[in-house]
């Protein structure tokens, strides 16, 4: 039996990550990034890591699928008569581009609502020709841009299917967020103590826990004996990777490979949760954190846990093997080195029980 962390204390990122990847500049190693990762099944028991799989961290935009499960539970999500593409965009950090845009104003139109009502914050679209586009139009974005707006349009849904849509549905002790705490601790096992909770940049609670029970939550996320709102969470995600994040990014490349094998939602600050049905037919979540924020680093180390673990089909392999080594490109597109990952994995055999 694996302790918890103590809730509330710092994370050492030092002493909990390890060298995951290296960067080549000719036959030089120019940078290296650390981090850490675990692999769980969905009873509970660890099976492999790199680093401290307790290591605690912010899930921070990994946490959107089960932030979306209230809204569904509640049927607030079905009285809308919504289809999954919103459902999709309620767990994305999209890119702004219009149809992004277009799908938040569907969801708050389908609750009487405007953009105002999104308490998100504003930023360009992560879609630099999106960014262009409104430019050349003399416009500039407003809160349906962030890519955030997917997620509180789906918390408005439900303050206003609760009647409670006139307080600040932000705030930790609203009913919304209370009901999201609630899953989180069904899904991860942790008592709501022990999740860390400080503001998001989109100003709603962000929350920290170790690796484990975070990968602990993929796997259950993506189970098929999941309750009904995670499966069709998984499933809407898996329909329309792109609204979850934008064409070709992690997320999408991962959900579009795995060919209904995979979940994924990354977050800020290099995190990154999978939710993978295994060619032998298990659940397992993986999380990944890499302690510099990088995210350029997190698909070799995807690819490399994938493929030594067993955990995805030749075919899927096939389609993610740009981020098995990525080439290191100079402004001539001439590859001047290599992105490779550089870890060991830890496997547990038996594998370890932790939760209490």
């Amino acid at each position: 039996m694996l302790p918890y962390p103590a809730p509330h204390a710092k994370s050492d990122s030092v002493a909990a990550a390890v060298p995951l990847v290296e960067i080549t500049r000719g036959e030089i190693v120019e940078s290296r990034h650390l981090g850490a990762l675990a692999v769980v099944d969905s009873d509970g028991r660890l099976l492999a890591s790199a680093g401290d799989p307790f290591y605690a961290a912010y899930l921070r935009s990994s946490a959107k699928p089960f932030q979306a499960m209230p809204t569904v539970a509640s049927g607030a999500f079905d009285r809308t008569g919504l289809a999954q593409d919103a459902l999709a965009l309620m767990c994305a950090s999209h890119h702004g581009t219009e149809e992004h845009v277009a799908v938040c104003q569907r969801i708050l139109d389908a609750s009487g609502l405007d953009a105002s009502a999104l308490r998100c914050g504003v930023h360009w679209p992560i879609d630099e020709e999106a960014t262009r586009r409104l430019a050349a139009a003399g416009l500039t974005p407003d809160p349906r841009h962030n890519n955030c707006s997917g997620k509180h349009s789906g918390m408005l849904t439900l303050a206003t299917f609760w009647q409670c849509a006139d307080s600040d549905y932000t705030d930790p002790s609203h009913p919304v967020q209370r009901a999201i705490m609630q899953r989180l601790v069904e899904f991860t096992g942790l008592p709501a103590e022990a999740i860390s909770v400080a503001p998001d940049n989109c100003t709603v609670p962000a929350f920290a826990m170790p690796l484990a029970n975070a990968a602990l939550a993929f796997a259950r996320l993506i189970d098929p004996t999941s309750p009904q709102e995670a499966r069709r969470i998984v499933a809407a995600m898996q329909a329309y990777p792109h609204l979850v994040s934008g064409h070709g990014a992690m997320d999408d490349m991962l959900m579009r490979a795995g060919a209904g094998a995979l979940v994924a939602k990354g977050g800020a600050e290099g995190y990154q949760g999978i939710g993978i049905r295994t060619p032998d037919g298990r659940s397992l979540g993986f999380t990944l954190k890499m302690a510099d924020g990088a995210a350029r680093a997190k698909g070799p180390v995807i690819y490399a846990v994938l493929e030594r673990l067993g955990l995805a089909t030749h075919d899927v392999l096939v389609s993610l093997e740009s981020l098995r080594r990525p080439e290191v490109r100079n402004h001539r597109q001439v590859v001047v080195g290599e992105m490779r990952p550089v870890f060991d994995l830890t496997i547990y055999d038996p594998p370890l029980e932790f939760l209490r």
